[in-house]
């Protein structure tokens, strides 16, 4: 049975970390907590790390690197830390003194390293242990709450001594995200002390937030398992956006309503140990302090249905098909945050291509039983599909990296590098390996590739590329299917990308993250896909009619704003499984 959510001061300790995947709402429920304890009479401090924060969209204030006192909440201040900004002074720090000294091919490869969301995660890390271990700083307040908590991959890599030795600096031995710590060895006692004060229960409590839905459920199940490895066992769930009532004349309400009981009653395991609370779905953004006060107290006044003022003209999924299966063959990748509906999307794209009389080859980094369940076993006519394991390519590939490197490296570099080779990146580079292969040997058909690299991991491949061009030895760390398949990632006549992504705050702006990150790698998405959307649909149930009018909001801006070509899906009343119902979205 779980418990509705209501911090008070006797109830939480004196630090919060809040994690979870992106648009589970972590950052209003943080603020909402926050404005909570202010009004005890507490002194507190909220503190966000995100690349992607919207303190400021939440408080409605404008708020920066310096601490803001949020006007109308007496003993409130929030911290708006810029990680990327972070972690481009520290590239600058590595990289700067090499410039005048190495080829050009070499800098790109070390900037590129150093790109990547490890290096990120790692001064945002950095930023908050400031914070944490600064006694005239924590003394102040009575709760500090971090919005966004650091993984455990971070924290690993944080307690391997090697992280803090030079012997990256002279490493040429192909790892994905080598040294976002080296040259950092003054900070060593600092974040011993940060990971000390993380995993210290009195003092310290890590809410894993989450949506009452399957992916980011298994999401959190995978990140309590992470922290708990490295120590960090003080956590609770917060289940948040849990439908309460739902109208039974209403099909889409009682659908919505059913697929949240199903998924709190399938949860993993691991979040049953937990001690769990609820919020429910509210018919409000929750932005503004009334909002965020309305959610522990559910007192709120009644919402307006009015249609939004203006809905900038949208398409559908049929219309991006048709416009792709225009021509004879192709690559369409579908990127996107976990939980917007990219292997949907994909296997959608995938058969009305099919439909349409084309050859299609879908290929997904899913394990094998997702990807049959979203098509139900029941692949059919010119559809052919292959499921690529990312466990087996990435341990090929930190195989191939280890072996290389033991010829040079003691004992403690390997610790160090196996655990840099479970980064993100890795992942990607394997996976994109076998992605390459797959599409070398497609010839006068479609490839659909779902979960597709970011401009990192394709910048990061090119640089290594011509970093070894440079040295004058062979390619053969870059396989020639990586070659070749680059540039034609690059034309659009031959490429389309399709951004996946969610009506929500959130989605929309990691969605937007992710553009800028292909436009560094020189590549244009052709297509937005906006995904399970209540606007879409004749919904009269209250409360899901008033997030269809919000929902609008952040329709209008990626069109606007975002993409020239947005497709719409509505919020399905079943799932999308099997053929027969993919086909149904593309028509």
């Amino acid at each position: 049975m779980t418990i509705e959510f209501n911090p008070t001061s006797e109830t939480v300790t004196p630090y919060l970390f809040f994690t979870g995947k992106g648009g589970v709402g972590k950052t209003s429920t943080a603020c909402a907590t926050a404005v909570a304890l202010a009004d005890e009479g507490k002194q507190v401090l909220i503190v966000s790390t995100d690349p992607a924060s919207n303190l400021q969209d939440v408080f409605e204030v404008e708020i920066g690197y310096e601490t803001t006192s949020i006007p109308t909440v007496p003993g409130l201040s929030a911290i708006n830390l810029d990680p990327e900004e972070a972690a481009a002074a520290y590239r600058e720090k590595v990289v700067g003194p090499y410039k005048d000294k190495l080829p050009a091919p070499v800098i790109a490869q070390m900037e590129e390293q150093l790109s990547g969301a490890c290096t990120v995660e790692i001064a945002a890390f950095d930023e908050f242990a400031s914070i944490l271990t600064n006694p005239e700083r924590t003394s102040v307040y009575d709760h500090i709450i971090f919005d966004t908590a650091p993984t455990g991959h971070t924290l690993r890599l944080l307690q391997l001594p090697t992280a803090w030795s030079s012997f990256l600096e002279d490493s040429t031995h192909g790892a994905s995200c080598l040294g976002p710590l080296s040259g950092l060895g003054e900070k060593k006692e600092l974040y011993a002390q940060a990971v000390n004060a993380l995993s210290n229960a009195k003092e310290t409590t890590l809410v894993l937030v989450s949506r009452p839905d399957e992916s980011a459920l298994q999401e959190a199940s995978r990140a309590a398992t992470e922290l708990q490895q490295v120590g960090l066992s003080n956590q609770l769930l917060l289940v948040n956006g849990k439908l309460q009532t739902y109208v039974k004349e209403d099909s889409v309400s009682s659908a919505f309503y059913e697929r949240q009981e199903k998924a709190l009653a399938q949860m993993p395991n691991q979040l049953r140990e937990l001690v769990t609370y609820e919020l429910p779905y509210v018919p409000y953004q929750l932005t503004g302090i009334d909002n965020l006060r309305s959610l522990f107290t559910n007192q709120h006044s009644e919402q307006s249905n009015e249609e939004s003022d203006s809905t900038t003209a949208t398409s559908q999924l049929k219309d991006l098909i048709q416009q792709v299966g225009s021509k004879k063959q192709g690559v369409i990748m579908t990127m996107g945050k976990g939980g917007v509906g990219k292997t949907t999307v994909a296997a959608a794209i995938a058969v009305g291509l099919a439909e349409l009389g084309h050859s299609v080859h879908l290929t997904t980094t899913d394990p094998a039983e997702q990807l049959s369940y979203v098509l139900g076993n029941q692949v059919q006519g010119s559809l052919t599909v292959s499921r690529i394991d990312p466990k087996a390519e990435v341990e090929a590939y930190k195989d191939e990296v280890l072996s290389k490197a033991r010829e040079t490296v003691d004992e403690n570099g390997l610790a160090y590098l196996e655990e840099d080779l479970n980064s993100p990146c890795t992942e990607e580079i394997a996976v994109f390996r076998a992605f390459a292969d797959v599409v070398e040997k497609a010839k006068d058909s479609f490839v659909v590739i779902d979960t597709a690299p970011t401009g990192h991991t394709l910048l990061l491949l090119d640089a290594a590329q011509s970093y070894h061009k440079e040295l004058e030895r062979a390619t053969g760390e870059v396989p020639e299917s990586v070659t070749k398949l680059l540039p034609r990632l690059r034309n659009e006549k031959e490429t389309d990308v399709v951004i996946v992504t969610l009506p929500e705050a959130t989605p929309v702006h990691e969605a937007t993250r992710l553009q800028d990150d292909l436009a560094r790698a020189e590549i244009q998405p052709s297509w937005w896909v906006i995904n399970q959307s209540f606007a879409a649909t004749n919904t009269t149930d209250p409360v899901l009619k008033a997030r269809s009018v919000s929902e609008m909001n952040w329709i209008n801006l990626v069109a606007v704003k975002k993409s020239k070509q947005v497709a719409v899906i509505p919020w399905q009343l079943k799932l999308a499984i099997g053929y027969e119902q993919l086909k149904k979205l593309t028509i």
